[in-house]
């Protein structure tokens, strides 16, 4: 026991004094940060350099809105209006724009049942159209200037626009009942967090072979303390970078969202105690899957150039596994999700998600955790029985036919 901990110890060490640790992690604390003022940078940059008013010209020859567009002034801080009944020609208000007295002209005109509307402008950028916030204001004045007229009341205003309240109920048991949303972007950081984590186990094998360690520690200690402590170590380091990038989100989007799209689109109402300990153990045991898979490969190769092509039919397997829970959420009550639920490749990825829409039962969720934890076991001890054999070869680079050669020869 004390030797495993030694291994952690040392593997924790090493991992964080890293370089590509500390600027990977850097970078990604950045992309979060950045990605949540977003909206704010684009409004910064929108915004003139001395935050003026963008001056808008209304011409309304016909009095199509009546009183109704002095309201205008108060509806909107970003403008700054001029509102005049006189005959003004396109070529007056185009000399107006071009030197500058206006931003832009708005010029209505009644046209049998339509209003038509002359935008003149400077010239619009590629991706920019007519300000939509200002095109539903005049709506809004135009509604107010008909209703006025035909002389309906508040209260049969009221009436005509009743909101409809729609409640949906479900007759399959299985169906979905969470944010589907929230259960995608969950599935996505899960599989982000398993795979660089467990990618972390491969790489440091790799490196130390091609180095004094590897002896140091092979004479000190037998192989399966040193995969089991790696295992361990990296994955202590791997729980606390998830922590650091979850807490920097949430506090980013507390800070920099606004707080009724935080509330809209991030609505956290529906993740309950149990799911939070789901989504735990899940990537626990997600992570120990794939990362004695990657220490398999790491005791393969010989030199850190040859990891990366090592790895890939371990990458291909992670990715199939992420698709198939991924897509079949879409669907949580389908016969696809419940297989990717239970299958030990896409399980970490999938069941968690089923908790957290109430489609999973008890009796799926153990028989799911159970299959992980024996394929955990499974790879486990075929890691650890090639990594025995492989662990100072640093001639040839083994390949899996070599691998089962191993495996037969162990058996026997």
């Amino acid at each position: 026991m004390k030797d495993l901990f030694t291994v952690m110890e040392f593997t924790i060490k090493e991992t964080i004094k890293r370089k590509s640790f500390i600027i990977s992690m850097l970078i990604i604390i950045g992309i979060i940060i950045i990605g949540f003022n977003v909206p704010n940078i684009i409004e910064a940059f929108s915004k003139s350099s001395d935050d003026e008013k963008a001056k808008i010209l209304i011409v309304d020859e016909e009095n199509i809105f009546g009183k109704e567009l002095i309201k205008l002034d108060t509806d909107n801080e970003e403008y700054e209006y001029t509102i005049t009944k006189e005959k003004t020609s396109q070529d007056e208000i185009k000399e107006k724009i071009n030197n500058e007295e206006y931003n832009s002209c708005f010029i209505f005109k009644k046209e049998e049942n339509t209003i038509k509307i002359d935008y003149v402008v400077n010239s619009l950028s590629m991706g920019e159209s007519i300000p939509e916030d200002l095109l539903e204001s005049f709506q809004t004045q135009y509604t107010a200037v008909q209703i006025q007229k035909a002389g309906i009341t508040q209260e049969q205003l009221q009436a005509m626009f009743t909101q409809f309240d729609v409640n949906v109920i479900q007759t399959d048991e299985n169906a979905a009942s969470g944010n589907i949303f929230i259960s995608m972007m969950i599935s996505i950081a899960l599989f982000f967090a398993i795979y660089f984590c467990a990618y972390q186990v491969s790489t440091s094998i790799t490196t130390e072979k091609t180095s004094k360690i590897m002896e140091t520690l092979v004479t000190s200690t037998s192989p399966r303390t040193i995969v089991l402590g790696k295992t361990l170590g990296i994955g202590i380091v791997g729980i606390a970078q998830v922590i650091i990038i979850v807490g920097v989100t949430v506090l980013s989007a507390n800070l920099f969202l606004d707080a009724e799209l935080l509330k809209t689109v991030f609505d956290m109402s529906s993740l309950t105690p149990v799911f939070y300990i789901a989504t735990l153990a899940y990537f626990l045991l997600g992570y120990f899957m794939y990362a004695f898979l990657y220490a398999l490969t790491g005791s393969m190769v010989t030199k850190p150039e040859d990891i990366q092509s090592a790895n890939g039919p371990i990458a291909m397997i992670v990715m199939i596994g992420f698709y198939l829970a991924y897509f079949s959420m879409m669907n949580p009550a389908s016969d696809i999700n419940l297989f990717a639920a239970v299958f030990p490749f896409s399980s970490p990825f999938c069941m968690p998600l089923r908790i957290l829409v109430g489609s999973a039962k008890t009796g799926e969720i153990v028989s799911s955790a159970a299959i992980l934890i024996i394929s955990i076991i499974i790879i486990a001890k075929i890691s650890i029985k090639i990594y025995s054999s492989a662990i100072l070869n640093t001639g040839t680079k083994m390949n899996f036919k070599s691998a089962l050669k191993i495996l037969k020869s162990k058996e026997n």
